[in-house]
């Protein structure tokens, strides 16, 4: 799947005028430093609340307590809960899952979109998961996971393939499976799915085909495609973190 996204990039540069990032050939070589760094982080917070937990239930752990989404009335102007929960897991298969979907999906958009830009839309995503559960779950739970940041390069990937006119069934048929899943099994919030599927595709239509409805052909340079495009990502996360602190955050736990 993610083989697509950098071949297909590559092939679309010679038909377009800077209106996507064009993985070079040291880009495509290049390590994906900020796949294997979130993974590192993720990995890290999981251990660390394990070990405050002590093994058990991790709602003893008090990074857990501090940091996992919460909807409902209690504490208010929690705002970092929004990003936080993203790197919080509920088990170890938990963490495993998403990880390796991350490993998967994110290494080759990495190289694809570069590193900063790819960063930007992986929080998107997650804000805009966050964004979802806050706005649309009704009564109180605790949300906590990097889906909806996965589900938001699921999003990107699709509206790339879709950008250059490469198959997209592979895609879709994983997008599909996934969301299968999150309205069939239990304990799976499915709103920060959709909230991060949707955010996620919206970070890279602002990437790759805001500067065309934007820029006149003409005004098409690398400079003002990437500063449009970094206008349209900085809304998005601007009007996730304006749903998510507009419902109001944090109970204790």
């Amino acid at each position: 799947m993610g083989q697509h996204c950098v071949d297909c990039v590559a092939q679309a540069q010679a038909a377009q005028r800077a209106t996507t990032p064009a993985p070079t050939v040291a880009r495509r070589a290049m390590q994906p430093v900020v796949t294997y760094t979130l993974i590192a982080i993720n990995v890290v917070v999981f251990a660390s609340v394990m070990l405050q937990a002590g093994g058990s239930d991790l709602r003893y752990s008090s990074i857990y307590q501090h940091t996992v989404l919460v909807n409902g009335a209690g504490f208010e102007n929690q705002y970092w809960r929004l990003l936080t929960s993203g790197f919080l897991h509920q088990s170890l298969p938990h963490l495993a899952i998403n990880m390796f979907s991350l490993y998967i999906i994110g290494a080759d958009l990495e190289r694809a979109l570069g590193r900063a830009r790819y960063l930007a839309i992986y929080l998107v995503g997650l804000l805009g998961g966050s964004a979802a559960v806050m706005a649309l779950q009704s009564g109180v739970s605790l949300t906590a996971g990097a889906s909806g940041a996965i589900y938001g390069l699921m999003g990107a990937l699709l509206v790339i393939l879709l950008k250059m006119k490469a198959p997209v069934t592979t895609v879709v048929v994983v997008i599909v499976i996934n969301l299968v899943f999150s309205f069939t099994v239990p304990n799976i919030s499915i709103f920060a799915h959709l909230g991060g599927l949707v955010f996620g595709a919206a970070s890279a239509g602002a990437v790759i085909w805001l500067p065309t409805v934007v820029l006149a052909p003409d005004k098409r340079t690398q400079a003002a495609v990437d500063r449009i495009g970094w206008y349209g990502l900085i809304a998005l996360a601007v009007v996730a973190l304006a749903i998510g602190a507009g419902i109001g955050l944090g109970v204790s736990v």
